[in-house]
């Protein structure tokens, strides 16, 4: 379950997401990858990203992703992604977002791709 290309990235992040599982969307990332929490709050690195992602996972969301790749020099990736998630908050409301995402993917040694920079909230 890795990107072989940037197009497949939000693909695989939708999937894992929607399936909850948070080994495998960490796997999507460099180990110092930065992830925008919220507009205004930014992690960076693994054992943060496990907690952000975390926060997320709680809320059994259901991601629907809509990514474009903005550029592509062979190594180094922008992506944009329109997407919608619905979830159940912590006191059991229902949460409905939207948003697009500004996203940075590197292609690693092996060929496959990963988030150096991850910010669903844009450039918010």
């Amino acid at each position: 379950m890795a990107a072989r290309t940037p197009e497949e990235i939000d693909a695989l992040f939708e999937r894992e997401l929607n399936a909850g599982n948070l080994e495998g969307l960490l796997a999507l990332y460099e180990p110092n990858a930065t992830f925008t929490v919220e507009p205004g709050t930014i992690v960076s690195g693994t054992a943060a990203i496990r907690e952000a992602l975390s926060g997320f996972l709680n809320m059994k969301p259901r991601l629907t992703l809509s990514p474009r790749v903005l550029g592509n020099n062979g190594e180094i990736a922008l992506i944009s992604s329109k997407w919608t998630l619905k979830g159940t908050g912590p006191d059991g409301s229902t949460v409905d977002l939207a948003g697009e995402s500004a996203e940075v993917v590197r292609r690693q040694a092996d060929g496959t791709w990963k988030f150096v920079v991850d910010s669903p909230w844009g450039l918010g």
